[in-house]
This record gives C-alpha cells, structure tokens and sequence, in this order.
C-alpha cells in the first residue's frame, strides 16, 4: 500500500508546515527554534528538515533577517552591547555566520555612546549615593548589558564626573 505512505507523508508535512506557521504568526524566531519546536512535537526528523527546507527557499524563515531584528532593537530599545548581543543569538541556535553580519550594523561608536547614554541615565537616578558606590554599581549595570570593562569605566568616567573628597560629602 505504498499510496498510504505517500499520503501520510504529506498529510505529516502539512500538519509540520502548520505548527512552524502558527508559530511564526506570533513572532519571527531563528530555524533553530522552530526546529526545536517541532522535535517537541514528536515529527518525524526528516518531515521537519523538509518543511524547514521549504519555509528557508520561500523566505518564510530566514535566521540573517532575525539575527539582524534582533541586534538592531536589543542595541536600540535596551542599549545591550554588541557581546551581549552575540551571546543571544548563539543561544537561540542562530549560525556564526548570521551573528557577524547582524552585528556589522552597531558600530564600536554606537556602543560607546549607548554606554554612555545608559551610564547617566542610571546615574541620575543616583544622586544621593557617594560617588564611589555610584560608580561601582554602574560598571556592573553595563557589565550586565555586556559592555567590557574598558568602556564601562570610560563611560562610567564621563557619566561621573569626580566630585570632591566623598568623606565630606557624606559628613555634610
């Protein structure tokens, strides 16, 4: 009975194809994922790399359009560094390849003026703390966000100016 085999590829095919497109109706996600997806889903191996084969020729899922989604509103809503950035999207099962390119788009001056703009925004917020607390906690706020070491302490720098002595500061 080789036209029921033929017929129950096709019908596992449709029902593969539908979970990837209910899935990418509520968000762009990397081949990965929907990979992942569909394993979970208990279909069969090559049926999944089939319909992703499909979805990836017809533009459906593309992992370069993600990863570059991704970069330019995580840099742009968040201010996460380029690392973080990175570390993101190789979770997320996106190739190498993908990752440089998406990264190409934040320049070393825009993550340099993101920290900086991050720096005196959070700092703002702590005016009533002694210069060298302020200071230390907002090297580890870009240290979360990614920034290295170096520009965090330059933008940390700018974001602080040095105040006078903090002993009189906090006898005052």
């Amino acid at each position: 009975m080789p036209w029921l085999t033929a017929d129950s590829r096709t019908e596992e095919v449709e029902a593969a194809r539908d979970i990837v497109l209910r899935r990418l109706d509520r968000s762009a996600v990397p081949r990965a994922a929907l990979a992942s997806l569909l394993e979970r889903k208990d279909v069969d191996p090559s049926v999944a790399a089939e319909v992703l084969d499909r979805l990836e020729a017809a533009g459906v899922v593309d992992d370069q359009a993600y990863a570059a989604t991704l970069a330019r509103t995580r840099f742009a809503e968040k201010g996460v560094a380029r690392r973080a950035v990175a570390e993101e999207l190789r979770r997320k099962g996106v190739e190498e390849a993908a990752v440089s390119c998406a990264l190409e788009q934040i320049t070393p001056e825009d993550e340099e003026a993101a920290a900086l703009r991050l720096a005196r925004r959070r700092a703002a917020t702590m005016t009533d703390l002694p210069t060298a607390v302020c200071r230390r906690r907002l090297i580890a706020y870009l240290g979360r966000k990614g920034y290295g070491r170096e520009l965090s302490l330059r933008a940390v720098a700018l974001a602080v100016p040095e105040a006078g002595d903090d002993s009189e500061e906090e006898l005052a």
